[in-house]
Order: structure tokens, then C-alpha cells, then sequence
């Protein structure tokens, strides 16, 4: 309860992303949010990720009623996509099944007011355990996926596992079929996604307090 109105205290919300400079990206505007947020870096794959926010999740009696938001780069797989572009999934899939988003179009329109200059993609986002390149991106591409990363399937899916939640996943994407990314550190997609990136909060921060009125 907060103790000047007696009602209850907004549910938390858990960014997880898997590299530190992701997580360097995200901690620069925690101003603002409806409620306690907790930036959490999971480490790289997905079995990282799953264990990073199963414990997250279960550590902190407030937390197991968290929002989660999975986040961070992404290789985007339609032609035509360009670093900096966006990914609001409205589901995340992998082998071990498929994970429903929440509130996907308003996610959507809260990160066209926050983020100039990128183009807002919605589909799917596929999980896999490696670095997806050539062929195997055309693959997935053509099994109706929108964009690939190695954590958002497997951070969803531990978040509904630990209890009933709102969960959803925005990726920035770092390279793509015509912008294929060699090496993260030399190259301007990089730049461009870390840029993008910094600016996503305010828009995660209107999805949480969205989840937080009253349905009618």
C-alpha cells in the first residue's frame, strides 16, 4: 500500500536485455516511470536469460507481479529493413513454443512518439541459441518471422512461467539482409541502434502506466 492514499503500489517493471551496452543505453532515462523499474542485464542466450529472470522474478516478493519487457538489439530479417529500425513483437517463438505480447499496438504508437527517424516494424520475433546469418535468416524470414535476437523468447517465457503477467518485447535492429553486421564495434549500425536505443523508455514508461488503469 502507499501510505498517503491506502491503495495499492504500482507493479514494477523488469527491462531485461542481454549486453552491457544495452543496459549502458537504457539506464540514462530512468526518469519518469509509474512505478519501480529495474534494468536487468541477463547475459547472452537464451538460457541465460531464462535464469537471469526466473530469479529476478522470484527474489523479491514485489516483483512476481512485474511487467516484463524484453529488449536490446536484433538482427531484422525483412528485406528492406535498416539499422535503427524498430521490432514491437507481438509474439515471441522459438522451439519451445510461442509467447503472446500485451498492449502491442499501443506499445507501437507510444514508440512513434518517442523515437524520430525510425521506422516501427510489428511481427514476429523468433528465438535462437546462435548468431542467424545467410541462408538460415531467409529461412526464418520465410516461416513468417519479422526479426531474430537470442534472449526475448526465452525472457517472455520464464516471465509468464513464474506467474500470470503482462510481458512484451521491442528490439532495435542492428543489422539486416542488406546491412549485415561483421563486427558490432566498426560498424555504423551500431551506432545507430545504441542511439535508438537510449530513446525507447518514455515509451516503455506509457505502456506500464497503460497497464495500470482501470479496464472498462
Amino acid at each position: 500500500m502507499t501510505p498517503a492514499t491506502g491503495t495499492p503500489a504500482p507493479a514494477p517493471l523488469l527491462i531485461a536485455c542481454a549486453l552491457g551496452i544495452e543496459r549502458l543505453a537504457l539506464r540514462g532515462g530512468l526518469g519518469g516511470a509509474a512505478g519501480p523499474v529495474t534494468v536487468l542485464r541477463t547475459g547472452m542466450g537464451p538460457q541465460a536469460a531464462d535464469r537471469a529472470v526466473a530469479q529476478a522474478l522470484a527474489g523479491d516478493p514485489a516483483m512476481r507481479e512485474a511487467a516484463v519487457i524484453a529488449t536490446g538489439f536484433c538482427a531484422g530479417l525483412a528485406p528492406g529493413m535498416h539499422p535503427g529500425d524498430l521490432v514491437v513483437a507481438d509474439e515471441t517463438r522459438d522451439r519451445a513454443g510461442r509467447t503472446e505480447c500485451v498492449g502491442v499496438e499501443f506499445l507501437a504508437k507510444e514508440l512513434a512518439r518517442a523515437v524520430t527517424g525510425s521506422v516501427i516494424h510489428t511481427g514476429p520475433l523468433v528465438g535462437s541459441d546462435h548468431v542467424v546469418r545467410g541462408a538460415e535468416r531467409a529461412d526464418l524470414h520465410a516461416a513468417g518471422a519479422l526479426a531474430v535476437d537470442m534472449e526475448s523468447a526465452a525472457t517472455l517465457r520464464s516471465a509468464v512461467r513464474a506467474g500470470s503477467r503482462p510481458v512484451a518485447a521491442v528490439r532495435v535492429v542492428v543489422d539486416a539482409p542488406e546491412h549485415e553486421l561483421v563486427r558490432i564495434g566498426t560498424l555504423r549500425g551500431g551506432i545507430s541502434a545504441f542511439r535508438v536505443l537510449r530513446t525507447v523508455l518514455p515509451a516503455f514508461f506509457e505502456w506500464h502506466r497503460s497497464l495500470l488503469l482501470p479496464r472498462r
